[in-house]
């Protein structure tokens, strides 16, 4: 019995050792609880190893980027934004005297700190103010286009990346001519919101160190347009930041699905409710007198009962629509028919009404 004994326990343990084995390598832990993977962890958490910001937000990094305001709530900005992309290419044409294409690559919402922390160095960062919303933007031009921009304008030759020098700040001549395309960007932009509103966006100064440009709480949201500007095999990108804060005057307009919402008169609805109005009728009273007498006095009418009212054949006749009065007129005959030639213009009271409330 003792030999039976040890030699059903030594099959346990090998047993167990053999199921704790098979359950690490299934991810199980021994107390019966599964081990998650590290592809497992990273989608829990939200993590995409692409490292692409625009990629969908899942997880808990989801729910905590929620609370951003989606620019996909306010429709009339992406109108906006394309208006400004064909103004750009037109613009930055004229510019240049050079071949020159503006695409938008896309819009999304971003907290300010973090697209600070994201701003690859060096960089020309143009802080601008919005007069008219009394708030401020950021245009940032990466080095790549300053020196496309800065070799282009000099004269330098087609068909030539432009050459980049490291370790070195902007000299002069660049932030000026980078100055000179960012106020052509700017008055674009403001043609691209004159349909929608009028604001002009001024240039206030030129950052080149992310700290200097901090126009807006690291934790406030704000739009960020990426656009890419490609001059034959030159070229780089901007972006356009817009706090919300800056938005919010015009909130209310952004939130249009349509230009038509806001602009101009529908001319076929105006038509429409000019031809009903000129058929509707209407029900107009012509009012020989009034007389206020008691209830008991009208309970006891009969039948067959003359009522005497104080008005002459040559009285005026007051005609009303409802309790609006019109105007007055004179009673006669007209073949068969009573009628009432009117000798009054529209008292104030009509008038006020058919201009609709207005004094």
């Amino acid at each position: 019995m003792t030999e039976d004994a040890e030699a059903l326990a030594q099959a346990g343990l090998a047993a167990s050792a053999e199921t704790h084995s098979a359950a690490h390598e299934a991810g199980i832990a021994p107390t019966g609880e599964r081990i998650l993977n590290q592809d497992e962890i990273d989608s829990l958490l939200g993590f995409d190893i692409s490292g692409d910001d625009d990629a969908n937000r899942t997880g808990i990094r989801a729910i905590i980027d929620s609370a951003l305001v989606s620019y996909e709530r306010l429709p009339m900005l992406e109108i906006v934004f394309d208006r400004l992309v064909r103004l750009m290419t037109t613009s930055l044409r004229n510019f240049t005297s050079d071949n020159v294409e503006v695409s938008l690559d896309n819009i999304s919402s971003i907290r300010f700190g973090d697209y600070l922390n994201s701003i690859p160095l060096p960089a020309i960062l143009a802080v601008f103010r919005a007069e008219e919303l009394d708030n401020f933007g950021l245009l940032t031009v990466d080095s790549n286009l300053i020196y496309s921009i800065v070799d282009v304008l000099l004269g330098g030759r087609r068909g030539t990346a432009a050459l980049r020098i490291e370790g070195r700040p902007y000299t002069t001549i660049e932030r000026v001519l980078v100055q000179r395309m960012v106020e052509v960007i700017l008055n674009d932009a403001r043609q691209a919101f004159e349909p929608l509103t009028p604001v002009h966006f001024n240039l206030d100064r030129l950052e080149t160190n992310p700290r200097f440009a901090a126009i807006a709480r690291p934790a406030n949201a704000a739009i960020l347009v990426k656009l890419r500007i490609d001059m034959e095999d030159r070229g780089g990108r901007v972006e356009l930041l817009l706090p919300y804060a800056t938005l919010e005057p015009i909130r209310k307009l952004l939130l249009q699905q349509f230009m038509g919402e806001k602009f101009g008169r529908d001319n076929i609805w105006e038509g429409h409710l000019a031809t009903e109005l000129w058929s509707t009728q209407v029900e107009v009273r012509a009012v020989l007198d009034e007389q206020h007498v008691p209830l008991s006095t009208v309970l006891g009418l009969e039948v067959g009962q003359t009522l005497m009212l104080n008005a002459s054949p040559d009285s005026d006749v007051h005609i009303r629509c409802g309790s609006i009065p019109l105007t007055r007129g004179r009673m006669g005959r007209r073949g068969a028919n009573i009628a009432v030639q009117v000798t009054s213009p529209l008292t104030p009271a009509a008038a006020r009404a058919l201009s609709g409330g207005k004094s």
